[in-house]
Order: structure tokens, then C-alpha cells, then sequence
């Protein structure tokens, strides 16, 4: 009989601490939920909403990460080069564009580099 006493309290204890670890587990993924929300607040009031790109369209490129060889001052540079043309539209980020292969540079760009 004393056997018997000695498991029925242990079952016990064994069942509080696992409704205990239920109970921390839900208010840390409660924390955890609350949590990401918040963030995804934060970084959603840096971005801005795109502008749907279409194929054909003509769109200026960005000279900010654009190398020069013959334009040594970057003062004296054009901030946009183009009207290029939009060849595809790859994803809805990133565009292909006809260039002149006198440019030597990649052919898709992100929408952040286009006007």
C-alpha cells in the first residue's frame, strides 16, 4: 500500500509541473506574438508602397552605385542615366532592362534603383 501513495503523489507533482509548463509556454508564445507584431509595426513605417512596373515601360537608372571610368568626380555626376527600357518584369522587385553593353553592368536591378 505505501507504494501505491508514493507514485499517486509523484503522478501529482508530475501533472501540476506539466500544467505550470503549459501555462509558461502559452504566455511566452503570447510574448513572443506580441513581440513580432510590434516589430513588424517598426519596420513597416520605413517602406513605401511600389509602383507596378510593366514590360516596356522606360524608367531613368540610378547612378549612386554606378562606377565611371572616364567621370572621376562623383559631384559631377547625373543622379538618373536613361530612359532604359523595362525588358521583363522578373519578380515584383526586380526588373529587367535593356542597357547599352557599353555599360558592363547587370542587366536586372532591383525597383529602388529606377525612376
Amino acid at each position: 500500500m505505501e507504494g501505491d501513495i508514493r507514485k499517486r503523489g509523484k503522478v501529482e507533482k508530475a501533472i501540476e509541473f506539466v500544467e505550470r509548463m503549459k501555462k509558461v509556454h502559452e504566455e511566452a508564445r503570447a510574448a513572443l506574438k506580441k513581440a513580432q507584431e510590434d516589430m513588424k509595426k517598426q519596420a513597416d513605417k520605413g517602406r513605401k508602397e511600389t509602383k507596378d512596373w510593366k514590360k516596356g515601360d522606360r524608367v531613368l537608372l540610378s547612378t549612386k552605385d554606378l562606377v565611371f571610368k572616364e567621370r572621376l568626380t562623383r559631384k559631377l555626376v547625373d543622379r538618373y542615366i536613361g530612359p532604359y527600357t523595362i525588358k521583363e518584369v522578373v519578380f515584383t522587385n526586380v526588373v529587367k532592362l535593356w542597357l547599352p553593353t557599353s555599360m558592363r553592368i547587370y542587366l536586372v536591378v532591383n525597383i529602388s534603383q529606377i525612376v
